[in-house]
Order: C-alpha cells, then sequence, then structure tokens
C-alpha cells in the first residue's frame, strides 16, 4: 500500500527530470517498494504516464507501425568512450519526455538495471487493428522482458501508454494494462518475436502473415535486399525433398562493407534441431550488378520447422516449413 501511495504522488507531481538523473528517477520510483514486482510496476506507470508518443517523426499513425528506422537514435556499437546506447537514449527520451517503441523498451530497461532487475529489449513483429494486414512483415517493433517471480514475464509499455489517432497523429494517453505482465499465450496474438525463444512458449502459433512472405529479421534491413524466392513464408515439402531458395540484392560491394550484427546470441544457433540456418552456396558478387546468393536445403527429418537464410553472417528471412512423411 505504501508502494501504490508514492507511485500515485510521483505520478501526479510529475517532476522534470534533466538529462543525466535517471538515477536519480529510479531511486525515487522505487525506494518505498518492498519487492521487485512492485518496483517494475512503479517504473512501467511512470513511463506511460510521463511519456508520451513521437509522432511527427511517424509516417504510419500507429504505435509500432513497420518503419525503416525505430530507433530513438541511429542504431551503434557501444563504446568505451559512450556511455551504453540504452541509457543514452533513455537520457533523451527524459530530456524531451518523447519517446519511439525503442525509446520506451529502452528507458525501461536502463531503470531496471539501476536496481539490479533482470530485464531485457524484445525486438519483433507487432500487429495492431490499425495496420492489419501488415504491408511489411518483419521487425517493426520494440518491447521488454522482464525476470519476476522465478520467470520471465512480457510487457509492452509503449502500448500501455496510448494510441495515435488516424487523423492529425495525435497521442491519446490511455493507460491499458493489458500489456504489462502479459500471458504468452495472450502476447503471441499481437508480438511475434525476432528471436523465436522470447515467444516463451513451447508451440508458438505461426502469425498468418507467413502465408503471403518470410518473417524479415532484424538485419533484413540493413541490405536492399530486391527480391527473394519463394515469395510465400510457408514452404510445404516431405522427408528426402531438395528445398530451393534464393536472394538478390542491389550491389554486393558495398554488401561486403556492412558489418554483421555482432549481437547475435550464438547459442540461436544450436537451440533446437528444428531450426535450421542456411548459408548461401553460390553468389554472384561483381560489382554494381545484382547479387543473388543461392541455398539449397535437403529435408532430412519431419521434425523440422523453421528454415533461416543468412547472408553476410547475418540473419535476414525465415520461413516456416511444413513437413510431411513421404508414403512408402
Amino acid at each position: 500500500m505504501k508502494c501504490l501511495l508514492a507511485i500515485c504522488f510521483i505520478l501526479c507531481i510529475q517532476p522534470v527530470f534533466a538529462q543525466g538523473e535517471i538515477e536519480t528517477l529510479a531511486r525515487e520510483l522505487t525506494a518505498p517498494c518492498n519487492t521487485d514486482r512492485e518496483k517494475v510496476s512503479s517504473i512501467f506507470r511512470w513511463i506511460t504516464d510521463n511519456i508520451s508518443y513521437r509522432t511527427r517523426s511517424n509516417k504510419i499513425p500507429v504505435i509500432g507501425a513497420a518503419s525503416r528506422k525505430l530507433s530513438q537514435v541511429e542504431e551503434e556499437p557501444d563504446t568505451a568512450a559512450l556511455k551504453p546506447l540504452n541509457e543514452r537514449v533513455a537520457e533523451t527520451v527524459l530530456g524531451t519526455r518523447l519517446a519511439v517503441c525503442d525509446g520506451y523498451a529502452r528507458l525501461f530497461k536502463t531503470l531496471c538495471d539501476y536496481w539490479g532487475i533482470r530485464s531485457d529489449i524484445i525486438l519483433g513483429y507487432a500487429r495492431s487493428t490499425q495496420n492489419k494486414p501488415a504491408p511489411k512483415f518483419g521487425v517493426n517493433h520494440y518491447w521488454n522482458a522482464v525476470y519476476l517471480d522465478g520467470r520471465w514475464q512480457l510487457l509492452d509499455v509503449t502500448w500501455a501508454s496510448g494510441y495515435v489517432t488516424r487523423q492529425g497523429y495525435e497521442f491519446v494517453r490511455d493507460y491499458d494494462e493489458t500489456y504489462f505482465l502479459t500471458d504468452p499465450k495472450i502476447f503471441i496474438k499481437d508480438h511475434y518475436p525476432d528471436d523465436l525463444r522470447w515467444t516463451l512458449l513451447t508451440d508458438s502459433a505461426v502469425p498468418d502473415e507467413f502465408r503471403h512472405s518470410p518473417f524479415k529479421q532484424k538485419s533484413f534491413l540493413k541490405y536492399r535486399i530486391t527480391s527473394f524466392y519463394p515469395a510465400k513464408g510457408v514452404i510445404d515439402a516431405a522427408v528426402g525433398d531438395i528445398i530451393e531458395l534464393e536472394l538478390e540484392t542491389a550491389d554486393a560491394e558495398r554488401d561486403k562493407l556492412i558489418s554483421p550484427d555482432l549481437l547475435i546470441d550464438s547459442s540461436l544457433f544450436t537451440q533446437s534441431p528444428a531450426w535450421v540456418f542456411l548459408e548461401p552456396l553460390e553468389t554472384n558478387r561483381r560489382a554494381g550488378l545484382p547479387n543473388k546468393s543461392s541455398y539449397l536445403y535437403k529435408v532430412e527429418s519431419a521434425g523440422v520447422e523453421w528454415l533461416y537464410l543468412k547472408y553476410n553472417s547475418d540473419l535476414v528471412l525465415r520461413y516456416k516449413i511444413n513437413v510431411r512423411k513421404k508414403k512408402t
């Protein structure tokens, strides 16, 4: 009760915090709380009540809508000369009281980090009633996972804070508790992660969007991929079949200058025998000409469910494969 009253007081006075005072805010939000769950609730509610969605930079008036630029600042590696990226973004958000989805997610994680509460930032595809069906099926949103009560739980501080109207691109603050520590079986209905492990489900549902396109992973946006084959995201096959896949980019020489994502968890590649990661077999790398990369996969097990295409050591596309056993 003491913690709840303190939260209400902090929300009402809405203190203005200058950049660099994240630790002060974290202390004020969590000091009256006795448990990590109370601290997370306090942090979550302060953000939803004090940070507004930044609408002027968005062409599509939907929170979490597909965009080539989701970040509050440009993604860049952390260096010793700079504060961690999450903290830099969090300071910007506190200074302006405005954010897009990555700003909300990074501020939440930074405030949790100050008090040793385990949390993570999740990238993936978010579907809303306003942007369905999505013109692009791939990473378009950031949200969080937090470790409470001995298990990971999911939340989306951006969507919980309110919504953006179609007319005028106006942000309307309207707290929605649906997106706080949501049951993963419900969360998956409109949040599909780049890393399947963050569904927190043993058997996650497959979005209908796969019928029209493979899932475009985070690194897909780094390359000017002009086409891919198959065009649909679901592949039907039988044990023994050989599957042919292909992608084409605009400039091979440019691609070689792009650094692969160093933040990919290497354990992902051995996570499950149902996940297959394919390297290109043949590549036409003449400068200035389209770059075609070919992939082959022989289906050896009915247990295979996902095919990932790698390009320049990055994961760029994910296909769902439905394998049936051949009749004898």
